[in-house]
């Protein structure tokens, strides 16, 4: 019996001048709460989802309509009063949040944000529930902010990333080679970018394109 074959009509949107955002419904709840700004309940939204899974990407996404700063929460730190009072003042992204960052910091500009009237996304794995934050007043903050999650994809985001990937590398690549990875390969978005790596090096070093057979090798080289 033949295995299915996975609908491939894929919606694109633009994110940066040569970039897409791939939008399925894995996805798309995330993608409504960027198109909801800036009516967002206390003027922030909290972004979750896996590693590699499009967080950064659909920031900028929101990051190119709201003209919004962006820099990492390892970064909070370092930020002294005056650059806060600023950053609050406009819309800001803090990117990879989560257990470890500056509560303290973080608790002090998400009263700014309120106070000046500015608009805040913050990126991360999981939810804040998960962080075991030491400050509860943060915590409490936290808790009131709406989050938008992206899932591990499904069939039909995970065959857009892997096309994706494959463009990415400028590599095309025939409809029954993606059929082929979705219908074997985990479903992650960590998974699909390592596989597409090992796939792209055998097919180099072995001067070959890539082709069922191929993978085919290569997943027996895996097993093996």
């Amino acid at each position: 019996m033949q295995p299915s074959q996975i609908p491939m009509n894929f919606s694109f949107r633009a994110a940066r001048e040569r970039d897409d955002f791939l939008v399925t419904s894995a996805n798309e709840e995330a993608v409504a709460w960027i198109d909801r700004w800036p009516d967002w309940p206390a003027r922030s939204l909290l972004l979750v989802g896996p590693a590699g899974s499009g967080k950064t990407h659909l920031a900028q996404v929101w990051q190119a309509t709201s003209g919004a700063q962006s820099l990492a929460a390892g970064d909070l730190s370092n930020l002294g009063i005056e650059t806060l009072n600023d950053l609050a003042a406009g819309a800001l992204i803090i990117e990879d949040t989560g257990e470890g960052v500056d509560e303290k910091i973080l608790f002090h500009l998400y009263n700014l944000v309120q106070e000046k009237g500015g608009s805040l996304l913050i990126t991360a794995r999981s939810a804040p529930a998960t962080w075991r934050l030491a400050l509860s007043d943060l915590s409490s903050r936290l808790g009131t902010v709406p989050i938008a999650r992206i899932r591990e994809p499904d069939d039909e985001l995970f065959a857009a990333l892997v096309i994706k990937l494959f463009s990415d590398r400028q590599l095309a690549v025939t409809p029954d080679v993606v059929q082929y990875i979705v219908q074997r390969l985990e479903r992650s978005f960590q998974e699909a970018g390592r596989f597409v790596t090992k796939l792209d090096r055998s097919a180099l070093a072995r001067k070959r394109k890539i082709t069922v057979s191929l993978i085919r090798e290569v997943f027996r080289e895996e097993e093996g």
